[in-house]
């Protein structure tokens, strides 16, 4: 197998995670733990993972000092801004909406992309994209048009949207470490900078955490959102940016609203439908046609 197509798994992998992660992260929060303390347990838990995996091995390039300054605003940008306003973001609106906001990534991160690191914004691409928030839109508004208006969803669709900015920004910072190091080293530490900004500002909200009141299904959702969610996620992520680029890899984020509604049918029962089906192929079309244009500069 080529190393496109690894990439390309492994986005979709990723994107699978984080796509799920919205049902597992609104089981536990708030009622169960503070959206301060999941993303404290969030973040510490994978730079622990990470460093348990990873930690020994040592990377054949030392850091210079631009290094660590990028190193250091990725954890800023993608690891403690972004986990704490998406849980946040999360825990005051409903999942739909959520789903949502987050396609306003790849179009950040493409605009951004085209404007700081000059990748080209093709006619493939800009067709690709709005085939792909077509599709994302109609997948979501058609599993759920009742849910009523309020301050506090309002509040959490914009804390979603910074969140989504603070990923795109995540995204570029990390395109010119992802060419010179390996990904577990640069995830490793930052995650570790992330643990360290993220730790003394949610430890009170972890210690008063009432853990004899998880069931079995809260433990698992807490594990998922860990391990599957962020450990993996990221780690393909960023093997998929490595490989393919930071446009070409924000196509795919597409299809995390598709997989939303996969497990949504598989654990709320929701029944599957006509839209949800033109939705699915508007979305994976997107995706096609947005990488179509990689092939044909070639």
């Amino acid at each position: 197998m080529g190393d496109t197509k690894k990439a390309i798994i492994a986005i979709l992998l990723a994107n699978f995670f984080f796509g799920t992660n919205v049902i597992a992260v609104k089981h536990i929060t708030p009622i169960l733990v503070s959206p301060l303390a999941l993303t404290t347990l969030r973040v510490v838990g994978t730079a622990i993972l990470f460093w348990i995996f990873f930690g020994f091995k040592k990377s054949l390039q030392p850091f210079t000092k631009k290094d660590t300054l990028l190193l250091i605003l990725c954890a800023i940008s993608g690891i403690s801004l972004n986990q704490a306003l998406s849980i946040k973001g999360i825990s005051l609106t409903s999942p739909i909406h959520a789903s949502l906001l987050i396609l306003t990534t790849p179009i950040t991160i493409s605009l951004l992309a085209a404007i700081f690191l000059k990748e080209k914004l093709t006619q493939f691409k800009i067709i690709g994209l709005l085939l792909g928030i077509t599709g994302g839109a109609l997948l979501i508004f058609s599993r759920d048009l009742s849910v009523l208006d309020n301050g506090d969803r309002a509040k959490g669709d914009l804390l979603v949207i910074f969140s989504a900015l603070c990923y795109s920004t995540y995204v570029l910072l990390m395109k010119p470490l992802a060419v010179k190091f390996h990904s577990m080293t640069i995830l490793k530490w930052v995650f570790l900078i992330g643990s360290i900004i993220s730790f003394p500002i949610g430890f009170s909200e972890v210690v008063s955490i009432h853990w004899e009141n998880f069931s079995l299904l809260s433990w698992f959702s807490l594990f998922y959102i860990v391990f599957g969610a962020t450990f993996l996620a990221y780690l393909f992520m960023n093997y998929g940016i490595s490989q393919l680029g930071a446009s070409r890899t924000s196509s795919f984020m597409y299809s995390q609203p598709f997989f939303t509604a996969i497990a949504a049918m598989i654990i709320l029962n929701e029944s599957i439908s006509l839209p949800k089906i033109i939705a699915a192929a508007l979305i994976f079309t997107g995706v096609y046609i947005a990488n179509l244009s990689n092939r044909v500069s070639k």
